[in-house]
């Protein structure tokens, strides 16, 4: 698919990576980009068009698709970190991940596949992460739902590939922005992030790994748990 001249939508589109993709896309001719979020007077983005939705509201997507009706493109990007972990986390917080990784990202592709349809297919990228295929106790709500949004992912591309919908998963390791600023760690820039995506994307890729650390967690998925987690190898 191409980007120059299309309409893109970006969930979260007023910081982070979200605000990133809103940029490349302009830089890149996308004709329209909507850039949603919940308050979108926090959009900042000069050119970008500010959209108010909130993914886990079933009437704010309703109204954002047909506010949105002439996109082409849709990244979706909107996202948490409550930072709970597995045995004494919140369940409430493992709710609100899955709600709004799993149920948000499912509510808004429902939404607009009609969209993408009447534009002859279009395009749909999900922002997920090398934390889909690796799964870390201290945050398993973020694991456990990114794990769920890339099997979504794949349930979508084989979904829509009957309308022609192109649809491409991003996975990469941590990302400078101010999601994880307490994670002490090295970390990607953004725009990085974002220029790896598209160019995969344009080429037509069903899966981009956008850094070091995705690649290497892809590369040991084969290799079995004893590969990922190397702490359960018996001790010497």
């Amino acid at each position: 698919m191409k980007i120059d001249g299309s309409v893109a939508l970006v969930t979260g589109g007023n910081r982070g990576i979200g605000e990133q993709f809103v940029r490349a896309l302009l830089e890149r001719g996308a004709a329209k980009v909507y850039a949603a979020a919940r308050d979108p007077r926090k959009v900042a983005v000069p050119g970008a068009v500010p959209l108010r939705l909130d993914i886990t509201d079933a009437g704010s997507v309703r109204a954002a698709a047909e506010q949105a009706g002439d996109v082409t493109l849709l990244v979706n990007n909107a996202g948490i970190s409550t930072g709970a972990s597995l045995l004494d986390g919140d369940l409430a917080d493992f709710r609100r991940e899955f709600d709004t990784h799993v149920f948000g990202t499912l509510a808004v592709s429902r939404a607009f596949a009609p969209v993408l349809a009447r534009s002859g297919g279009g395009g749909l990228l999900n922002v997920l992460s090398a934390l889909s295929w690796i799964s870390l106790p201290a945050s398993a709500a973020y694991c456990a739902a990114k794990s769920a949004e890339w099997s979504l992912t794949n349930a979508l591309r084989v979904e829509l590939a009957a309308q022609g919908t192109q649809v491409t998963g991003l996975h990469m390791g941590y990302v400078d922005t101010d999601l994880i600023a307490d994670v002490r760690a090295p970390k990607s820039d953004p725009a990085d992030i974002v220029r790896a995506a598209l160019d995969g994307f344009a080429a037509g890729d069903f899966e981009v790994t956008a850094d070091a650390t995705a690649r290497q967690v892809k590369s040991a998925l084969s290799a079995g748990p004893a590969a990922l987690y190397p702490q359960l190898a018996p001790s010497a």
